[in-house]
């Protein structure tokens, strides 16, 4: 399939495939997509990826989490560092119709909450957010700037909604960590048992919790000597796609084809 679509998309001459690489060829296709006005939501995953996480905190202190569930919704981008972070895109491509649903689900879950939007977006996501809520507008491909800044709250936390977030084997955990006794019921009726344990407790402990015990569960740091050999466009994609320790070494040998070799894959 990426032999056909780079011949497709006719990105090199034939002449110079030899002193490309696939590397070579995503970072290619990258720099077309992240132009003004033809930006979709990876682009701007990778901005968050690179500034923040990457440029902020690092792997071994911060875990970043994709499509993670928050109520009814599902959020874009977490990043889990003291708090926890959650950041909504919207993109040009996107409109805002689901944008006051999203953040009355995200309230329950996580203490601060931005929405990253394309310039022509950034106005009426300020008119049509709460104060609370940090507005980041993607100037350049690479360059965030923060426009309004999010405000931590701990108030609209749901204890219960952050259960039905978790895996069964962190919610355990956390009720652990806030000293709540784990109960002892058969694994049907579980779930319905911890949801009752998770109502009763105090929201700011409970989110404490979550955030000490995600970071153990979902640590990206096993993956840093893999991003250092990828491209800068493919590292977003690697830290939140899950690939096999045993396939890393396949990976990197992969993107470093020289592209006529890559060419006459089948």
């Amino acid at each position: 399939m990426f032999a056909r679509l780079l011949a497709e998309v006719e990105l090199f001459s034939s002449g110079s495939l030899a002193s490309e690489t696939v590397s070579s060829a995503f970072d290619a296709a990258f720099s077309l997509l992240r132009k003004s006005g033809m930006r979709d939501e990876y682009v701007y995953r990778a901005a968050l990826t690179h500034n923040i996480l990457l440029g902020r905190h690092s792997l071994k202190t911060a875990s970043m989490l994709t499509e993670f569930r928050a109520g009814a919704c599902k959020a874009d981008l977490i990043i889990l560092n003291g708090t926890s972070t959650v950041y909504e895109i919207k993109s040009e491509r996107d409109s805002l119709t689901r944008l006051a649903n999203q953040i009355a689900n995200y309230r329950k879950v996580f203490a601060k909450i931005y929405v990253i939007a394309g310039e022509a977006h950034v106005q009426d996501v300020l008119e049509s957010t709460p104060s609370d809520v940090g507005v980041m507008s993607l100037v350049r491909w690479d360059r965030i700037h923060t426009v309004r800044e999010a405000m931590e709250r701990y108030d609209h936390i749901c204890p219960v909604t952050l259960f039905e977030s978790l895996r069964v084997s962190e919610a355990r955990v956390v009720l652990q960590d806030v000293g709540a006794l784990v109960p002892e019921v058969p694994n049907t009726k579980l779930r319905a048992a911890m949801s009752e344990c998770f109502s009763g407790l105090d929201a700011a402990k409970v989110h404490a919790a979550m955030v000490k015990t995600l970071k153990v569960t979902r640590n990206l740091a096993s993956l840093g000597e893999l991003i250092d050999q990828l491209p800068a466009s493919l590292q977003p994609a690697a830290l939140s796609t899950q690939v096999r320790h045993a396939d890393h070494e396949r990976l990197v040998r992969a993107v470093r084809t020289p592209l006529s070799e890559a060419m006459t894959w089948t």
